[in-house]
Parts: structure tokens; sequence; C-alpha cells
């Protein structure tokens, strides 16, 4: 039976879930906490993507990511696959990590405190997980979104973004006062039962009023109808690393076909190739064909000893 596709459109946001392969660890101590919210920065700074919330358990992780340019398979296909291999690496194993297909729920992002439940959901992870005990404080956890909210803003991430889930809550700004204000809120939800609302979290692929779907329907039958004009369809990965390409061979008056010809490891290709690298999540074998650079394994050691020349 064929997997239902991945929803994927401008702004969409999704609670973001994976374990480890037959609920095995997938992080191992802090350091690999620290290899995983590296991977995870890079994905952010390929993809574009803003993220609302994470948190790191031992055998899974969550996130809720915003997709302004509707990347979302692109993106966890780079990061699951770059952190199992730097975790491999490090272990000196091979083989899975994650077991099986990541679970990505799609948030009615237009419905105002869907974003909220789904952020303190992610939040209060630890403590249902009883890995806060009771007379801590939530932030003592540190593999989380949490204690970096209440931190002041030029302590965070650039990638994570605190505004909407604040608004939600009825903070009134992203100050001291506000962000004391924040972690009274959460400090009560934590006391309180379960609410009924996580139900929706547990199951299902959509978390959102009742005429969400309707919604969701009705803006991917316009957009079918519309073929997907260039008007409002987000270029593709391909379509926007070509334009790339292109700029680069315009800016050093090159065209493809001089592309073809240069060698191997001309340094024009390998800055290119280094730009693609930074910008998207583009395989090294597509890279290392369109640029005419040979194969994926002599492109890595190119970048490979660029990085070590620029050190």
């Amino acid at each position: 039976m064929a997997r239902p596709l991945r929803l994927e459109y401008p702004g969409a946001l999704y609670h973001v879930m994976n374990r480890g392969d037959r609920r095995q660890v997938i992080f191992r101590g802090d350091a690999d906490r620290c290899l995983f919210l590296d991977s995870l920065q890079t994905a952010c700074e390929k993809t574009g993507w803003q993220i609302h919330a994470y948190c790191l358990m031992p055998n899974h992780f969550h996130l809720i990511p915003e997709t302004p340019s509707g990347n979302l398979v692109a993106g966890m296909k780079w990061l699951l696959g770059t952190y199992t291999i730097r975790f491999n690496r490090r272990h000196k194993l091979s083989g899975h990590l994650f077991g099986g297909r990541y679970k990505a729920q799609v948030i009615d992002e237009s419905t105002p405190h869907y974003l909220r439940i789904a952020a303190d959901y992610v939040h209060l992870n630890p403590a249902r997980a009883t890995l806060v005990e009771a007379t801590q404080r939530l932030e003592s956890y540190r593999w989380s979104s949490y204690p970096i909210y209440l931190q002041a803003p030029k302590h965070r991430p650039r990638w994570l973004r605190v505004d909407r889930v604040l608004g939600e809550h009825g903070v009134p700004g992203d100050t001291v006062r506000g962000r004391r204000e924040f972690s009274r809120r959460i400090e009560i939800q934590r006391q309180q039962t379960l609410m009924p609302e996580w139900d929706l979290f547990r199951g299902g692929w959509r978390v959102g009023a009742e005429d969400f779907l309707s919604r969701l329907t009705e803006q991917f039958a316009i957009e079918t109808r519309e073929h997907h004009s260039t008007q409002v369809r987000d270029e593709s990965e391909i379509e926007k690393v070509q334009r790339l390409i292109s700029e680069k061979l315009s800016s050093v008056g090159w065209d493809r076909a001089r592309l073809r010809r240069e060698p191997k490891g001309h340094p024009m290709k390998i800055r290119i190739a280094q730009e693609i690298r930074d910008q998207s999540t583009m395989p090294m074998k597509w890279i290392a064909v369109e640029l005419s650079i040979g194969s994926w394994t002599y492109l890595n050691k190119l970048l490979h000893q660029q990085r070590l020349s620029n050190t």
C-alpha cells in the first residue's frame, strides 16, 4: 500500500516527531544532543525554516517547524540523514538510527491557539515523562526550547521564533516581565491534568478547527485548477538551485558550456558547490553532476580541502 503524500505549502506549520529504531535511544549524551541541534540549525539555514518549539527526549524528538517555502520533506530528509551519518560516525556504527517514517501533523496556522497547544504539548513533554522532578522548575530541562524562551533575544538562535507562541499565550511582549508571565502560565499548566486537546497529537495527520480540512481541501483545489501558476507556486528546490548557478555563472561571464569545459576542481566550481550546500538540501551526487565535477566523493574531498584552507 502506497504511503500518503506529505501535505506541503508555503507557511505550513507542523508537529513533527520521530523515534529511534525499535525505540532505542537516539541521543547517548549531551554531545549527541548538541550534534542534533547543530544539524537542525544548518537545516534551518538551508530551508528557511522557523522553529517554534522543540524537545529532545532520550529516544525521540519533537519539532514544530514553520516552512515559509513549503519544503518540509526536503528539509527532514536532510536533517534525519545528516544526523544519522554524524551519529554513526561518532559512535563507530552503521545502519538505521530512526524507526520508520517520521510523523508530521499539519497544524491549523490561521486559527488562534492551536500553535500554543502544540508548543505547550512539546514543552511539557519532559514533565509528563518525569524527566523533571516535581520540585524542579521546567526550565531545568536543558534540551527543549522552553528555557531558551525565558532568555533574552540576544541569547537565542536565529532560527527559534518565539513571538507567535507568546502572542497566543496572551503575553504582551518579549520582555523580562512578559517572559516571567509566560513561565508562570506554563508552570500552572504543568500542575493541571492533561489537556483534552493533547489527544489530537496522538493520532491523525492534522490538528485544527473543525473547518481546517475543508480549508485545506479548498486551497489545494484552487492551486490544482490554476496549475500552480508562477504567481502562486513556490519555486522548487531544483529551480532555486538552478537560478543560483545561473546567477553565479553570469557574474563571472561563464555559460553552461564553459562550466562543462573547465577542470573538475576549478575554484569557481568549488565556490558554487559550497553555496549550493549552504543554501539548499540538494545531495552531493546531484551537485557533482550539475557542475561537471565528477563523482560526489571527489566533490566532498574538494569541499573538505576548502574548509581546511579557510580555518
